[in-house]
């Protein structure tokens, strides 16, 4: 009996130690670092929904006359940048350039290489170069003080007007045929001068101009590649070999002939040439 109550007092201090021990100790511990972060028991507070603006367009009848012409306005300048893309390429080098690389293609005898959209990256980029000048006069003289505040709209779109006018009455200097051809159409008097030709009139005439221009330079373009095509056939209906398409044979060819004279760098100085 006496050895069974001490080991249960013995078991009852253990049980204490382990208790009492720990807690003691870890009151006595050293404090924290001063860098250190401090612990909570407070439950974080969730973030915030994210708020979503509301859009709303109204429709109304105008109050006054100022609102309907504003509603004609903005009617007016998405149909301006919904034909933006052909409006660019019809005013600048862009036709030309665009019909030139084609009808090179076709004299190679080339299918898919390069692709289509390869050859209007290329013209898309020699149009940036060759209208450089004129994008950056009208940048100068009608976007940036529009910015500014510094000029109307009006003002704005005249400054912007007359750099692409120039340009493309400068391409048709040699060949005013075209102007002539559209003002008389219209009932106007032969203009004198560049003033003297409306925009609806120039814009017309500079595109006719662009296509007889790219069509000769590409009939000037298939004239040796012809004479290759004509060269191959002879000789193999000399042979007998009637079966074998020409073109399979003269393709190599062409393609030899053109990398031997450095076809690419001579076609590009050429075409920037035209519009110098």
């Amino acid at each position: 009996m006496r050895g069974a109550a001490f080991r249960s007092r013995r078991g009852a201090l253990v049980l204490t130690a382990i208790l009492f021990f720990p807690a003691a100790a870890f009151a006595q511990s050293p404090p924290f670092p001063d860098m250190s972060t401090g612990g909570t028991m407070d439950i974080p507070t969730p973030p915030a929904d994210p708020v979503i603006p509301f859009i709303d367009l109204t429709i109304r009848n105008p109050e006054s006359g100022r609102e309907v012409a504003f509603s004609v306005q903005l009617l007016l300048l998405l149909t301006v940048l919904a034909l933006a893309p052909s409006i660019i390429i019809l005013m600048t080098s862009f036709l030309r350039i665009s019909i030139v690389l084609d009808f090179i293609k076709r004299a190679l005898s080339l299918q898919q290489v390069p692709p289509n959209q390869v050859l209007l990256g290329i013209a898309l980029f020699l149009t940036i170069f060759i209208m450089w000048p004129t994008f950056e006069g009208i940048y100068e003289n009608s976007l940036l003080p529009l910015s500014e505040g510094a000029i109307s709209v009006e003002a704005a779109y005249r400054e912007a007007e007359g750099p692409l006018r120039l340009f493309m009455y400068r391409q048709m200097r040699g060949n005013p045929g075209n102007i002539r051809l559209f003002m008389a159409m219209r009932g106007l008097d032969r203009p004198n001068t560049l003033a003297d030709v409306p925009t609806y009139v120039l814009i017309p005439a500079f595109i006719l101009n662009e296509l007889t221009v790219a069509f000769k330079i590409g009939i000037l373009l298939f004239i040796p590649f012809i004479v290759i095509d004509m060269v191959v056939a002879s000789a193999l209906m000399s042979m007998g070999m009637i079966m074998l398409p020409p073109v399979m044979i003269s393709m190599p060819f062409k393609l030899i002939l053109f990398i031997l004279v450095d076809g690419w760098g001579l076609l590009t100085d050429q075409i920037v040439r035209s519009f110098l």
